[in-house]
């Protein structure tokens, strides 16, 4: 890679800030619309219209031919999006914005045991580090830091739909490595958005003819189209694109600022800050992010 001035990597790394936030709101958005169509519906939805954003781009660059041998590895990529999507929307029917953005920094800690399986990497001492303190923030704010729900493991339903959703999400880096052939990561997000789409319409399909589509809300579908533009493909281009600059580890340390930032949200939106209690364990994930960058600085 070409040196790049200090100055362009700041430039990459609000870049990533932004994306980071618009992720962010994801979790706040699933919560407004997940009581207003089925959370299979709502993912299909998300699925077909980022594929639709990305049609016109992917025809005219690379076209639209695809060996079928493909299909199979993208499939099983787009299942641990798929699974994790209707989790997340299942979820928030159950549980808070900032309990899902917590559990989903535990997402790098299980991606990292799954890749020392699939992919035969090394943990490291510093990741290793950074992710049992980056777990234990998650587990601080799940249980408020009461030790007696600890003891008891009085995790709400959404908390674990949710944890299922990050467990298969954990799976998505590790087979995209372990797949990916060497075509353009955007053609690979295509065709896993297409695959996508093929596992939900069968559920969907049965689902919309049970359901009446003038019954949703307006704003429902407007919020979709908001999540598959900004919380879909922008965010995969800025994060593509700080990865090839940054490298991986650097990258994924930024899902530590998603529970600060829904936190933040939440004010913004009116609901008030979180329990004093929770705030030790956001604090305990940014610190995780804090001992992931140098880390990884040092390693490339």
């Amino acid at each position: 890679m070409p040196f790049q001035p200090a100055h362009f990597h700041s430039r990459v790394h609000l870049l990533l800030l932004f994306s980071t936030t618009l992720v962010s709101t994801s979790f706040v958005v699933a919560e407004i619309i997940a009581g207003t169509l089925d959370p299979l519906a709502l993912t299909f939805v998300r699925f077909l219209l980022a594929t639709m954003v990305l049609l016109p781009i992917i025809s005219v660059k690379y076209g639209l031919a695809i060996k079928m041998s493909a299909v199979a590895g993208y499939a099983a990529i787009s299942g641990c999006l798929v699974v994790f999507f209707w989790a997340m929307f299942f979820s928030l029917r159950y549980t808070t914005p900032l309990n899902t953005s917590v559990l989903f920094t535990l997402v790098p800690a299980i991606s990292a045991v799954y890749a020392s399986f699939i992919n035969r990497e090394r943990i490291t001492r510093s990741l290793l580090l950074a992710l049992i303190v980056g777990l234990a923030g998650a587990v601080w704010v799940i249980f408020e830091g009461d030790l007696q729900r600890l003891r008891a493991l009085s995790w709400n339903r959404g908390d674990l739909i949710f944890f299922a959703g990050c467990l298969a999400m954990a799976l998505y880096t590790p087979l995209v490595k372990l797949l990916h052939r060497d075509e353009p990561l955007e053609l690979m997000t295509f065709w896993v958005l297409v695959t996508g789409c093929l596992w939900l319409l069968p559920g969907t399909v049965r689902i919309l003819l049970r359901t009446s589509l003038a019954e949703v809300p307006t704003t429902t579908w407007l919020w979709i189209i908001y999540l598959a533009l900004f919380s879909t493909v922008i965010s995969f281009y800025c994060t593509q694109y700080a990865t090839r600059i940054i490298g991986p580890t650097r990258t994924i340390s930024y899902s530590y600022l998603y529970p600060l930032l829904v936190m933040v949200l939440n004010y913004i939106l009116g609901r008030g800050w979180p329990p004093l209690q929770v705030i030790p364990g956001i604090l305990l994930t940014l610190a995780a992010m804090l001992l992931l960058l140098p880390a990884a600085s040092q390693k490339g």
